[in-house]
């Protein structure tokens, strides 16, 4: 079937039907990659429609695809929207489905050994579990019931929210699952069970995270798949550091403690491991946010070495364990491969680390060892470049992404594809070119003026984005006093209700920070004016980007600092324009993107709006469409 015959098929569907000359190159170009086996990476800017431009042609090409996403949200978007609607209207019949983490899905083993351990109340029929408060013990019981009706047993099919708690105690982490094949619950397992229905199917959705899991475990979790397509590729290189590196956590001691006491009743052996994440923090609490050096510090490989050995000793008192009793052997199966997999982390931290890079994440209460390779590239490169056809996509694609994730140069095509959203006409890009240094003591003063101004002029209607808590807090602090309209920050409630209480009120204002550069989609008069602090370049003493900095020497500004501020720049401007009907400012505070030599590689990576140094235009300009 013709591709474009076909999309033009399912986009007269829709409910507002409109052409998308963007949305049609991309499918064009996306059905070519498939058919010559070359690599594509799509620009699509907002309203594309780039999930239908890669879907249509996926499914008609008649190959196994799978999609990886970024985020839930558009995971669901894909599940609960896209291919529904594409299965009906779609002249080509296929078969799709979600694909999750292990611990996303009820564990029928878990739910047995609870009742096993509890036993029932002759007059309810419910558990009683002593060791659980009595709210988990009744969200519990909701759970064990519903997974008597269920066919999924998957936690997004709830129509309650149940705690981490509760949940945790009815699921099992794939570190800590044994497999179909060891469990007696195998033929009717939930996760296996996801797992046969992707193997059957023309169309995956997955998330990152697990995609990374999947190519840093040789390919042996997902379906085999003759295409991948990114979506949000802009983040493929942070998740994939994330799930092909390797974290030692007081999470992960805390998780094998309690598989330890559903087995073991030997204080002498779980002990130890229950103060395991006590000894981590205090070994690791002054390093935070620091590189380490290989070899370790004394004091971090002598740690190391010693919860190694406590986790030994668990494992020889888990291998002396002789049951005939299966839920007693699942309890003791689950232990030692959580204990294995931990042990598998400490060696490789005490290896020699060639190619990745040590440091120490988390806060002074919860430190985290983490490693993480220095390039993904030559891991992308053999798990899947080398394997299938990719297909990249995302709304704004850094200008170095390619050799970031190690595409050879000259196997993949590049193309943008635009926006069809009129952003001469409906948005002003304003640089206050008069504003002080950044690192001028006058700079937060002068952006507390320039916003109060703006938002006045605006009439409410702002997000205001800052690339710190600090500078957020005080500019809340200063604003407050000098505009009449009501102004929330991120501290003050969680994100979906923040931006619910946003979009309900037109005159409201919403302070906040870097979470919300991305996947807020706010249409209409509500959102008339995004400001923005500072070009959000990225932390220089991260800890993981100065050492691939040092590994590039003098390209390190422009490969790694420049595509990383102009796309996170790009990402908070495009909480502006969300329709073909929205007319807004978008006003950066830094003098920089008007003044600096690197200004220009910055400015292109935004939508092609029109550009004013002169505050009083633009403040005309959000009288004018909020008026």
């Amino acid at each position: 079937m013709n591709v474009q015959k076909a999309l033009d098929a399912v986009t007269r569907a829709l409910p507002a039907a409109e052409h998308r000359p963007g949305q049609q190159q991309m499918a064009q170009a996306v059905a070519d990659a498939i058919e010559a086996g070359r690599h594509l990476v799509v620009e699509a800017g907002t309203g594309t429609g780039k999930t239908i431009g890669y879907l249509v042609p996926s499914v008609l090409a008649g190959k196994t695809v799978v999609v990886a996403t970024a985020t839930k949200a558009l995971q669901d978007q894909l599940a609960g929207k896209d291919l529904p609607f594409l299965q009906e209207h779609l002249d080509v019949p296929f078969e799709w489905a979600v694909l999750k983490g292990r611990s996303n899905y009820l564990c029928r083993q878990r739910i047995d050994e609870l009742q096993a351990k509890a036993g029932h109340s002759k007059d309810t029929g419910q558990m009683e579990i002593e060791e659980f408060a009595a709210t988990t013990r009744v969200e519990i019981n909701r759970l064990v019931d519903w997974a008597k009706q269920t066919t999924t047993g998957d936690q997004a099919d709830l129509t309650w929210a149940a705690s981490d708690r509760a949940w945790q105690a009815v699921s099992i982490g794939s570190e800590e699952c044994p497999g179909a094949s060891r469990c007696p619950k195998g033929p009717v397992c939930f996760a296996e069970a996801a797992r046969d229905r992707a193997a059957e199917a023309n169309v995956i959705v997955v998330n990152m995270h697990l995609y990374g899991l999947h190519v840093g475990s040789g390919g042996v979790i997902l379906p085999e798949h003759d295409v991948l397509v990114v979506d949000e590729a802009h983040q493929l290189e942070d998740i994939m550091s994330d799930t092909v590196g390797v974290e030692i956590s007081s999470g992960r001691f805390t998780n094998l403690t309690a598989a330890l006491k559903r087995i073991l009743d030997d204080p002498a052996v779980v002990g130890p491991i229950a103060e395991a994440g006590v000894a981590l923090r205090d070994a690791l609490s002054s390093m935070v946010g620091q590189r380490i050096p290989v070899p370790f510090p004394p004091a971090v490989q002598d740690v190391l070495v010693d919860l190694r050995g406590r986790i030994q000793r668990a494992q020889d008192a888990l291998r002396a364990i002789e049951t005939d009793v299966d839920e007693a052997k699942q309890r003791k199966l689950r232990g030692q491969q959580l204990a294995t997999r931990l042990q598998e982390s400490i060696d490789l931290s005490l290896g020699e680390l060639k190619g990745y890079v040590a440091f120490v994440g988390g806060g002074p209460d919860f430190p985290r060892l983490e490693i993480a390779p220095l390039d993904v590239g030559p891991t992308l490169a053999t798990g899947v470049w080398q394997q299938r056809t990719a297909i990249l996509t995302s709304a704004t694609i850094p200008t170095s992404l390619g050799s970031r994730v190690g595409l050879p140069e000259g196997s993949f095509t590049q193309i943008d594809v635009g926006s069809p959203f009129d952003y001469e006409h409906h948005a002003l890009l304003y640089c206050a070119l008069h504003m002080p240094d950044p690192r001028s003591p006058q700079y937060a003063a002068a952006v507390h003026e320039e916003l109060a101004a703006l938002i006045t002029a605006a009439g409410g209607r702002t997000l205001a984005l800052f690339t710190s808590y600090k500078a957020m807090d005080a500019a809340a602090e200063a604003v407050r006093a000098k505009v009449a309209f009501p102004i929330l920050t991120q501290r003050e409630l969680p994100k979906n209700a923040l931006v619910r209480a946003f979009s309900e009120d037109e005159h409201t204002c919403l302070f906040a920070t870097s979470g919300f550069f991305q996947g807020v989609d706010i249409p209409g008069r509500t959102l008339s004016l995004v400001v923005i602090d500072r070009i959000p370049f990225p932390r220089p003493d991260d800890p993981l980007l100065s050492a691939r900095r040092e590994l590039l020497g003098a390209k390190a500004f422009s490969e790694i600092d420049i595509p990383r501020a102009s796309m996170l720049l790009a990402q908070a401007t495009g909480r502006l324009i969300r329709t073909a009907t929205d007319r807004g400012v978008v006003a950066v505070m830094d003098p920089r993107l008007g003044k600096a030599n690197y200004r220009w590689d910055i400015v292109k990576a935004l939508p092609p709006m029109r550009r004013t140094r002169h505050r009083a235009e633009a403040e005309a300009f959000l009288r004018e469409i909020t008026g």
